[in-house]
């Protein structure tokens, strides 16, 4: 193995453990990290075989890649760990201004989530040819 796919795979693999604790932590996202590490193993047809195959790792690849949206039990367990572990910091704090923040930062990723959770609508063909016109 050269050194340049070495370091890819150590990055990757770096990624891919970052994006993990994003499930964990509210505010890290998980995708572009998965993402990220699923470039780093292009040139490793092993490793980019065993993330495709990885249950939890390869929702999130093939959700990018078809823009289909999250699945129900996804956006649940992701909005659950986001306000459990929101509101076990505010009830840890207990600061005024800290609860605002966090719940502002909560409403603003719970946002996103919903947001990704929808399958994007593909362009009609009528739509391509109106932006491809000249007014």
């Amino acid at each position: 193995m050269s050194l340049k796919n070495t370091l890819l795979t150590a990055t990757g693999f770096l990624l891919l453990g970052v994006g993990a604790v994003g499930v964990i932590v509210p505010v890290l996202p998980t995708t572009p990290f998965v993402i990220a590490a699923s470039v780093c193993f292009a040139g490793n047809p092993r490793l980019r075989a065993w993330l495709m195959k990885s249950k939890f790792f390869a929702e999130h690849i093939n959700n990018y890649k078809q823009r289909t949206g999250l699945c129900t039990r996804t956006v649940a367990l992701s909005l659950g760990f986001l306000w459990a572990m929101l509101v076990t910091s505010i009830l840890a704090v207990g600061e005024l201004w800290l609860t605002l923040l966090l719940f502002g930062i909560g409403i603003a990723v719970s946002t996103h989530i919903l947001w990704i959770a929808q399958p994007k609508k593909k362009d009609s063909i009528e739509n391509k040819t109106k932006e491809n016109t000249y007014d």
